[in-house]
Formats: structure tokens, sequence, C-alpha cells
């Protein structure tokens, strides 16, 4: 079953210890579809310039993204320049450049409509709740967020978050939203508002979901993330990870707990692949026998034995 996706489509220009490039294909829907088309079909919503490079359109087109909703406006595409330092975790902004992304408003075209698995990538959530207007009856759909919405535009975040069956939010954005300390706490004030699932992003300390459930054994699950000795560039980790995570749903056909948590795994795999190139390049020639491959060492760096008594 395929995947409808609405985001960003960007050219990124990222700077690491370990190198640099400039204007490369990014965005968060392009990730995410990179990703998910490891697993399923992907049509994606998004917007571009005039300027934006050809081969970026063939490439997603060979991946297998419907592109039939990607808008190409007059003006220049969304463009961002960021940089890290040896700590991978956070992004140092040198420069955003919103283009025609500005006045983005997602149309989405009417065999997209009936989409019964839709990403909300990280974006305005009152694009995400026009998009929401737009959708009949899908099978699931994931919201993810960033912190600048929860500060600027929390009213129709918490709206967009009520709507959706599962929030995707990284851990410092979980505590901020709810206003507390501890990640229980806030994680069960996201689930109040109806979602029957968080998943909250941990970086590199893997990912964790909590479920509206009040049996400790099905209410939380924790993936590590993979050990990886060589990192290059972290840009696109969390949407390659959701990317990953839908992936493997919409392949299944299941949205069970139990393959809820399959997925968190394969949305870490596919993460762990994501970062050890620039930008989307080693999404680029990724395998499902690669996945494969690293998905069986996960379960064995995981597993442990009963407790005897």
């Amino acid at each position: 079953m395929s995947i409808l996706v609405v985001g960003s489509v960007a050219l990124d220009s990222i700077q690491t210890p370990f190198g640099r490039v400039k204007e490369a294909l990014g965005g968060t829907a392009t990730y995410f579809s990179i990703a998910a088309t490891l697993y399923a079909p992907v049509k994606l919503v998004g917007v571009v310039g005039t300027d934006f490079p050809q081969e970026h359109i063939d490439f997603l087109k060979e991946r297998g993204v419907d592109l039939k909703g990607l808008q190409m406006a007059r003006g220049k595409t969304f463009r961002w320049s960021a940089r890290y330092d040896y700590d991978l975790g956070a992004a140092e902004t040198l420069d955003t450049q919103l283009n025609v992304f500005a006045s983005f408003h997602p149309q989405l075209p009417e065999e997209y409509r009936a989409s019964n698995y839709v990403f909300l990538a990280n974006i305005d959530p009152h694009l995400q709740l026009e998009v929401l207007e737009q959708v009949r009856n899908p099978r699931l759909v994931v919201l993810d967020t960033m912190n600048y919405w929860i500060n600027y535009k929390k009213g129709a975040l918490t709206e967009a978050m009520k709507a959706v069956d599962i929030v995707m939010i990284n851990e410092t954005e979980a505590r901020q939203y709810a206003k507390t300390f501890s990640l229980v706490r806030a994680t069960r004030k996201i689930l109040s508002l109806g979602p029957r699932a968080v998943v909250v992003k941990k970086g590199e300390y893997g990912a964790a979901m909590f479920c509206a459930n009040e049996d400790p054994r099905a209410a939380f699950f924790f993936a590590p993330a993979y050990p990886l000795e060589k990192i290059s560039d972290p840009t696109g980790a969390g949407d390659s990870f959701a990317g990953g995570f839908m992936g493997y749903i919409a392949q299944q056909g299941d949205c069970s707990d139990e393959c809820l948590k399959r997925a968190i795994v394969h949305g870490s795999v596919v993460a762990s692949f994501a970062v050890e190139g620039f930008g989307v390049d080693r999404l680029r020639n990724l395998t499902r026998e690669e996945i494969k491959g690293r998905y069986q060492e996960f379960k064995h760096f995981t597993h442990f034995e009963p407790l005897e008594a």
C-alpha cells in the first residue's frame, strides 16, 4: 500500500567536521520518501521553485516516488544551510531561505485523498490540518513536529495532534510541549489529546514508543540506536527514521502494536545508514538485504535471557 507524505523539498548546504556539501537534495519529505520507498510506493506533496534541478526530479521518480502532488512555483526552492561540530546531535543553522515554501499550501490530487497511510512531516501545523481536511478515512496518520511550532503555533499543533494516530517528536520537544522534566509525564499529556501512541526520537540513544495502555508491558517500547563507528552527516536522520517506520507498516498492512515495535527497529536501521553519508547519498544505494542484515544485528544485541528464579 502506498504512503502519502506532505512536507518540504529543499536544497541543503551542510558542513560537518568530516566534509561538506552545497545545495544537495534535502527536505523532510525528500528524506522520508527515499527511505520509505525501500518498502512501499510513496506519493509526495510539496513545492519547489523553477530552479530545482531536473536530476533530482528524475532520481525521485526512479525511486518510485509519485510526484503528481509536487508543485512547481515561480521562484527559488527552499534552501537551508547548517553546520555541525563534533556534537553531531545539534545543528547550527547558518541560513534559512523559505522562498516558494513560504506561500505553500498543500493541494492533494484526487487520487491521493484516499491514501491509507499519511505522514505529516515537520511543517506548519496549520498546513498539517489542511491536509487532514483533504484525506478520506486513512488507516494511519503520523505527525512530526519541532520546537519552533511548539513555541509559536502551539494551539494549531495541539489541534493537529488531536486528529492523528501517532505523534512523532524528539525528547526535548516532548518535555517542552508538556512543560515537564519527565518524559513519561510529557508523553502522557500528548496521549491525553487522543493519539494512540507517541514515538520519541532520542537521536544517538535510539527511539521509544509510549502507548495509551495501563499495562506497563504494553505501554512502553524502547529501541537503541545502532552503534556506528563512522557518522558523516546527521541531517535527515529523523525523517529517514520516519520513512523506515511508516514504510514497514505500509508494506505489512498491519497497524498492531507489535508491528509498530518492529517498525521502530526498521526506522532505526534506516536512520543508521542515512547518517553514514552526506545528504541522501547513502540512501541512494541502500538495499533491503543490508536492512535485513542490520535488523538481525539489532535483534542480537538487544536480546537477553529471562531472569532465573
